[in-house]
């Protein structure tokens, strides 16, 4: 798929970040779009931005989905078929996702669910709702965000981070399993799976609205988006070229490349002190991993 004109493009988490930025690269090129998130008016400022980049004619409808409840996704499915009058999608954009830190053995199983359904099961439930849709059209593309934490599963030393990075190496099995079944039995649906590094996005702001509760604190979210190596505009550009060339695997971010190579050169002491430290002395999620105690 070589250009998103007049393709239908569907965007789970599309109120903010690289769901939103993807929903504006591809207004500009002339696609139509199907948008969801769970914050309304996160999705309301995101339709308003794509309309105004968007051509004459092209139709743009947003819906409030919860991607970890099976019934919400399969409601939006219905609703995109309604208001766009069609019995197929181009593109399949499987993006929401929330942080979380709590851990498996003494923290809240409530929080720790919520944030494994939304990651995890947010992609099974929206891939299983919307795939007859792909395969009912001509050509087709799926395009699952995973994250770095879908191969190294951790945020630093002291840092518990089982939901989000159980859920995230789920996205990427799925993904790398579906290559080989979609050649087989419908091979004009590709797919991407995308491993971001640090980007610049509100899912701080995001997670500690919806999971905690509480009021977010701006200086801790403009820290977290500041210091982002990449921006989300940019993670979107790469992820649209990756779809252009078929790429199966995108790493998003000098981070993330260096963070995979860096695990696949010594997979067994990913987790050692030793090369938590090496992570902080070249830089890589300095701003992410907390530095470890000196004795």
């Amino acid at each position: 798929m070589k250009h998103f004109g007049n393709k239908l493009a569907v965007i789970t988490g599309a109120g903010t970040g690289i769901g939103r930025e993807l929903a504006l690269a591809l207004a500009r090129e002339g696609a139509d779009l199907a948008l969801c998130d769970v914050i309304d008016a996160n999705l309301t400022e995101t339709l308003a931005l794509c309309e105004a980049e968007a051509a004459q004619g092209r139709r743009m409808t947003t819906h409030h989905c919860d991607v970890s409840d099976e019934a919400s996704v399969e409601a939006f499915r219905d609703a995109v078929r309604e208001a766009h009058e069609t019995d197929h999608i181009h593109l399949l954009f499987n993006n929401a996702g929330i942080g979380g830190v709590t851990s498996f053995v003494d923290g809240s199983r409530e929080l720790w669910e919520r944030t494994f359904n939304t990651c995890w099961f947010g992609v099974y439930y929206c891939s299983r709702a919307f795939m007859p849709m792909l395969v009912a059209a001509d050509e087709g593309h799926i395009v699952n965000t995973s994250s770095v934490n879908g191969f190294w599963a951790s945020l630093g030393k002291g840092r518990e981070h089982t939901a989000y990075s159980s859920a995230k190496f789920a996205v990427k099995g799925f993904s790398e399993a579906l290559i080989e079944d979609l050649a087989l039995h419908a091979p004009h649906i590709k797919l991407s799976l995308v491993m971001p590094g640090h980007i610049g996005t509100r899912i701080v702001a995001n997670t500690i609205s919806l999971v905690a509760g509480v009021q977010v604190d701006e200086a801790l979210v403009d820290a977290f988006e500041q210091t982002a190596p990449t921006s989300a505009a940019q993670a979107a550009e790469v992820i649209l070229e990756g779809v252009r060339q078929e790429q199966w695997r995108i790493l998003i971010g000098e981070d993330a490349k260096r963070l995979d190579e860096m695990v696949r050169a010594d997979p067994e002491g990913a987790y050692s002190e030793a090369f938590y430290r090496r992570l902080l002395s070249e830089g890589v999620f300095d701003t992410l991993i907390q530095p470890i105690e000196t004795s």
